[in-house]
């Protein structure tokens, strides 16, 4: 009756190539910097599936050579957004009447181009434009977007367990897509969230209004380049770039938004959802809203922890892409009685940490992502400076003369309720609580209490009955929780990703969870023989 999918098999995650000296994927990746860093595309919008350039220009620059313009995108706004929206509309039906096995199988074609001849351009624009170094470019643009494009269409044909049918009748549950269409909204620092935040609403058979951030327009035009060789149908998924509210404004005003993803700060989402409800009356179907927003993840030190695991957790963890992840490292709670040592261990590493242009391997650091994020994180280091109650502990190289070079800074602060404790900063500038061994328990209740967000979380501990305990005292402090290792890294099919409280709606990207938020079930009944009398057998005379 109804075609269903056969299940796909399990895919492997995909391998992390190296890079190291003589590798050849690294000389690829050089040869396609160098052709990458010549080349200045004009950027457009695609609507319906046509590249159009309209709008007023910006600039796209790489972070850690201002002065350099890698790309030319336009504002598109309003009228682009209605534009889009409109095409997405003509596209939805063939699209939606597509197999979700035809479906999967584009993106499925897609990641193998990724995996392979695509593999070096995505990592190269993602480096040029998002200033990631090889390795944070090779994990993010090659890797986890191959793997949440295969384990996404793996997990699309296991979502319905079909329904009891008793004899006579078939019954069979089958996955829609929502009615209209949906805004993903994406933001710079991943190009694999910036992929696969519209790619998973289009597998299941959704049509899509992308909105990638200004800052990642470079790698967001590569990865639709990605999408159109794996021969995705025009008008599934049409990008707008530019400033965002005006193309937010569009989507939200339209009768037939069935649906917002969304990966970027709290107080956009918290907007959207805003908009949302207040015209919530007018939409055709409630639009399902998902987000991932901030955090302020934290590393808690039980007195039995590895001193040199937990300082590697807390350098990788505070201060791998800058600290420009929600996952990233950003509050830690250390015992007394390990601090000394810690202590030196954070200096001696940071003193290690080189910081500066990304197309130098030997780069740790390379910049943030523009001048505004270097003004604010410059005025935060200087302000915890001139904080009596924070002490530095280790700091790297600020400058910003060539590049945004935000260096890895350390303060230790004795307030535990301090704002470096509850505000998410968005760069590499952690805090660090030492509080009095025999305090354990008060220190938990700072975790849990003192920020507004739920992200990500470590404990590191040797002593297993702590581990459970601490477990699940911190149950609801983080979407995910990792135990003696960093609280970034989530692996596609291993960690799935997402936080509560004000982290986001916990979703999980790159899971069944997820999938479900974009598919409206139907329920399809069949009788074979059906009644042919009205009155039932208790209405009969005796």
């Amino acid at each position: 009756m109804l075609d269903l999918p056969s299940p796909l098999p399990c895919p492997p995650n995909e391998p992390v190539l190296t890079y190291a000296p003589g590798s050849p994927e690294r000389g690829a990746l050089k040869a396609e910097l160098a052709r990458l860093s010549g080349d200045c595309p004009d950027i457009p919008h695609v609507i319906g599936g046509e590249a159009v350039h309209e709008g007023a220009p910006f600039d796209v620059r790489s972070p850690h050579a201002h002065h350099k313009v890698i790309g030319r995108a336009r504002h598109g706004g309003h009228a682009m957004a209605e534009r889009a929206i409109s095409a997405a509309k003509k596209a939805a039906p063939e699209w939606a009447a597509m197999p979700l096995l035809a479906r999967a199988r584009i993106f499925q074609r897609a990641a193998d181009l990724l995996a392979g001849p695509f593999r070096q351009r995505l990592n190269a624009a993602t480096m040029l434009g998002q200033s990631k170094t090889a390795f944070q470019a090779e994990i993010d643009a090659a890797c986890e977007l191959v793997d949440f494009l295969r384990f996404n269409a793996y997990f699309a044909t296991r979502l319905v367990e079909q329904p009891i049918s008793p004899p006579g009748i078939v019954n069979q549950v089958e996955l829609r897509p929502l009615e209209g269409f949906v805004l993903a909204v994406t933001p710079f620092n991943f190009t694999a969230i910036a992929g696969n935040l519209p790619a998973s609403c289009a597998l299941m058979g959704n049509v899509v209004v992308w909105k990638p951030a200004e800052t990642q327009a470079l790698a967001a035009h590569h990865t639709v380049a990605l999408f159109e060789a794996a021969g995705l149908p025009k008008g599934v998924i049409n990008v707008v770039h530019g400033e965002g509210a005006s193309v937010g404004a569009a989507c939200l005003a339209s009768p037939d938004l069935a649906g917002i993803h969304f990966t970027g700060s709290t107080r956009v989402f918290q907007s959207l959802l805003r908009g949302v409800g207040e015209r919530i009356a007018s939409y055709r179907s409630y639009p399902r809203v998902v987000g991932e927003t901030g955090g302020k993840d934290f590393v808690f030190a039980h007195p039995s922890a590895d001193v040199e695991a937990l300082a590697v957790a807390l350098v990788r963890g505070a201060f791998e892409f800058s600290g420009q992840k929600c996952s990233a490292a950003s509050r830690a709670y250390v015992p007394k009685s390990l601090w000394p040592k810690l202590e030196k261990l954070l200096a001696s590493h940071v003193a290690e940490l080189r910081v500066g242009p990304v197309d130098d391997f030997r780069t740790f650091m390379g910049a943030v992502i523009d001048e505004r994020a270097y003004a604010r994180l410059a005025g935060w280091r200087d302000r915890l400076k001139a904080d009596a109650s924070c002490t530095l502990v280790a700091e790297g190289p600020w400058s910003n003369a060539e590049g945004y070079f935000a260096g890895p800074t350390i303060f230790k602060v004795g307030d535990p309720k301090h704002a470096l404790f509850q505000e998410e900063l968005f760069g590499p500038i952690l805090g660090i609580y030492v509080y009095d061994d025999a305090d354990v328990e008060a220190a938990l209740t700072l975790v849990d209490e003192t920020s507004p967000y739920a992200l990500t979380g470590a404990i590191f501990s040797e002593d297993r009955a702590f581990v459970s305990h601490a477990a699940h005292r911190l149950r609801q402090a983080a979407g995910n929780f990792y135990v003696n290792d960093k609280p970034t890294g989530a692996v596609v099919g291993q960690q799935p990703f997402c936080g509560a409280r004000g982290s986001g709606t916990n979703d999980k990207a790159g899971s069944a969870f997820n999938l479900l938020r974009w598919a409206s079930p139907r329920t399809v009944k069949e009788t074979f023989v059906p009644p042919r009398e009205v009155l039932y057998p208790s209405m009969r005379e005796a």
